[in-house]
Parts: C-alpha cells; structure tokens; sequence
C-alpha cells in the first residue's frame, strides 16, 4: 500500500512539471476491484504554438511581405494590403459559438428589479455566415476621393517645357537606368499658375506627369506686378514694374512663365546662378510674397507719390496708410528710397563698360576722319522725310531749285 502511495505522488510530480511545460494529463481508473491498482495516464499536448505566440500583424505580413532582397528584385509587386482581413471584425466581447448571457459584459447585471443570471441560449447558425461576409467585404466600402486633375477642367491652360534632359540612375542590380526629365510650366492666362518635374522613360510620359502635377500645385498672382527683389539658393532676380506697351525684358525662364500667367510688361535681371530651376523657383516665390502699394504704405506708414516724367514730374498719390507718420518721427537712417525699399536694401550690380580693344588702334583714329563729313546723315534725312514728305532744303520755298533731283538707286528700289 505504502509503495503504491509513492508511486502516485511521483507520477503527480511529473504531471505538475509536464503540465508547466504544456502537456495535459488524463486520469483513468482502471476497472479491477483492487482500489490500490489504480494507474494514471497523460497525453503529451502542447498549449503553445506560432499561431498564439505571435500578434495578427506579424502573421499577416509574414504572407503579405517580401524580403529586402526580393525586393530589389522587383517582387510582391502585385501583393496588396487589401488581402488583409481583420478577423475581430463583427465579433462582440462577450459573444461567441456558445450563445450565453453574461451579466455585466453581454448583459446588464440588474433588469429592472430582477437580478440577470447567466443563461444559454440557443446557438445562432447564421453567426459564421455573417462574419465571412463582413471579413471578404474588408476594404470594398471606400470613399472616392477625386484628384484635382478630375475635380477641375482646366479649360484655357496652356503649358510650356522649359527643360527637356535626359538623366541616368545607378544602381547595382539594374545597372544604368535612362530616364527624360521634363521642367514644365502651365497657367490660364489670368493669373493662374504653377510648374512642375516629371520623369518617365518616354517624354509624352515625362511631359503628362509634369502638366498634371503643375495643374495641382498652381498659385494666383496679380497681373500687374510690383517692383520686387526675391532669391533662391544662389540665384537673384531683381523685378522692375514697367508701364503699358514695355513688354517683357527678362530671362528666357521668367519670360515664359509671364507669358503663361499672363502678365505683359516686366523688367528683371537676374544674377548668380542661371539654373532654370532655381530661377523659376525665385520668381515664382518673389511673385507670392509682392506687396500691393496699399500694402506698402500701411507698413510704411506713409504716402506712396508717384513722379512721371508724363506727367511733367507731377506728385500723383498712389496709397495712403489710415494713419500717416509725421516728418520729426520718421528716423534719419530709415530707406525712403522706393527702389532700395523694394529690393530689401540691396543694390543691383552694375559692371562697368570699358571700351572696345580696337578704340586704341590707329586705323579706328582714320575710320572716325573718315566719318566725320558724313556724320548724322542718315538721321537728318529721315528727319527731312518726316517734316516734308521728301529729302529737301529748308530753302526750298524760297528757291524750287535746291531739290533733290536724282533719288539713289535704294530708294528707287523701294518706291517701286
């Protein structure tokens, strides 16, 4: 009996230590009438396994994923998100396969004056269906979200390439990948604007990609621009506002961009770099952040004159501010200057001219002899052209003879 004893309390230590470890015994009393012959048994199982180590998402992505090297390889290119599906999705805390009312998780623990006790009730055999179909329904109610190339027409928009080059990419499993670049600016004419960097292998892909991305990212400006210094990195544009009928004195870049816009008559320069990246990033932000002469003149706290020379130099006010600065509170060292005002306090640069090499040779010393007996010519004729409708003498009235009386050979030529 004693050693019976013992060999139970073995047996149940190495169940305990079995069952830490992830078995489950199983206790069997055999049928002989002897109580002292009873014998347990268990069943090695384990409770532990990679499904229940791990969380959903670190399952989901050891499908949905590829390895860094099969990347670079171009795979799980066609692999999408949509493929995962939340399987807590539909499912209650509380509710499961066996249909049991808890009081206090899926149901209120006093009903009234009654006191809820746990209950089952009778399985619900459409519970699977149900939940199959919200998980395969997983990412097909999606709000459509229109890009603003489909929200907007863009009727009237013209485009422009400003840059077309062709750029390569290394790498070290592809090798030397060719691409176009296109640098693109689109606008309405009226003060709409923007530009844009497309790549594609082809240059209709190149150009599509950058008139569409100009479209999305357009400003409005004014058309009647102000004088304004903007920089960007190293380049340097100085902007002069010209009068009607000027036109457009400026970089081939900036001259485009003002054509698409709309605007007419500018004057700019532009110093330091002359990448056409960065001046049409200078401009464009120097045609944000100009000031309206309105604008001006509430900062300044001052009137903003005008003196044409059309004018015969008359004061013509432009703005006012609400509340003007009188002349003993405007400091001696503040800028009044409009100019300088505009330009942040800065100067444009102005090289010097120095004269041609052959302006110290002794033959440009004979050539100026020669031309000195016909010096002006040409001009006093067409001045003669314009007062007299011909080439004449201021005495010709007095005397009919002192005429012309034989046209050169180019103006026969002309007239015929």
């Amino acid at each position: 009996m004693a050693t019976n004893l013992i060999n139970v309390t073995k047996t149940l230590q190495k169940l305990v230590i079995n069952s830490r470890c992830g078995f489950s015994p199983t206790l069997i009393r055999s049928t002989d009438q002897d109580l002292t012959k009873n014998t347990i048994f268990y069943n090695p199982s384990r409770n532990t396994n990679f499904f229940n180590k791990l969380p959903a998402s670190d399952l989901w992505k050891g499908i949905t994923s590829v390895s860094n090297a099969g990347k670079k390889r171009g795979r799980g290119k066609n692999v999408s998100k949509s493929k995962i599906k939340d399987l807590n999705r539909g499912q209650i805390i509380g509710v499961g396969k066996a249909n049991i009312i808890w009081p206090g998780l899926s149901a209120p623990i006093i009903r009234g004056r009654e006191l809820v006790e746990q209950q089952q009730l009778p399985e619900d055999p459409e519970r699977e269906k149900k939940l199959n179909q919200l998980r395969d329904q997983m990412g097909t109610f999606k709000r459509t979200k229109l890009s603003p190339i489909e929200r907007d027409t863009f009727e009237g928009f013209d485009t422009k390439v400003l840059e077309l080059k062709t750029v390569f990419n290394m790498k070290g499993n592809f090798g030397r990948k060719r691409r176009l670049s296109v640098l693109a600016v689109t606008g309405n004419k009226n003060g709409l604007g923007g530009f844009a960097l497309g790549k594609g292998l082809e240059a209709k892909t190149a150009l599509r990609k950058a008139k569409n991305r100009a479209g999305q990212n357009y400003i409005k400006t004014i058309l009647c621009v102000m004088t304004f210094f903007t920089q960007y990195g190293q380049t340097k544009i100085y902007v002069w506002k010209k009068p009607e009928g000027h036109g457009l004195i400026c970089h081939r870049a900036i001259k485009t961009i003002c054509e698409t816009i709309g605007i007419k008559d500018l004057h700019a320069k532009v110093e330091g770099s002359t990448n056409v990246g960065h001046i049409i990033k200078a401009f464009f932000l120097g045609l944000i952040r100009q000031k309206t002469p309105e604008e001006m003149a509430e900062e300044k706290k001052l009137h903003l004159v005008e003196f044409c020379k059309e004018n015969n130099y008359f004061p013509n006010v432009i703005a006012s501010p609400k509340e003007c600065r009188k002349a003993e509170e405007i400091p001696k060292d503040e800028i009044l200057d409009f100019t300088q005002y505009c330009f942040d306090g800065k100067v444009v640069l102005k090289k010097k001219k120095f004269p041609p090499f052959y302006t110290k040779l002794k033959s440009y010393e004979l050539y100026l002899k020669r031309q000195e007996r016909i010096r002006n010519q040409q001009a006093v004729r067409n001045n003669l052209i314009a007062e007299y409708g011909e080439i004449q003498s201021f005495l010709t009235t007095q005397y009919p003879e002192c005429r012309q009386y034989k046209l050169p050979k180019k103006e026969e030529e002309e007239q015929t």
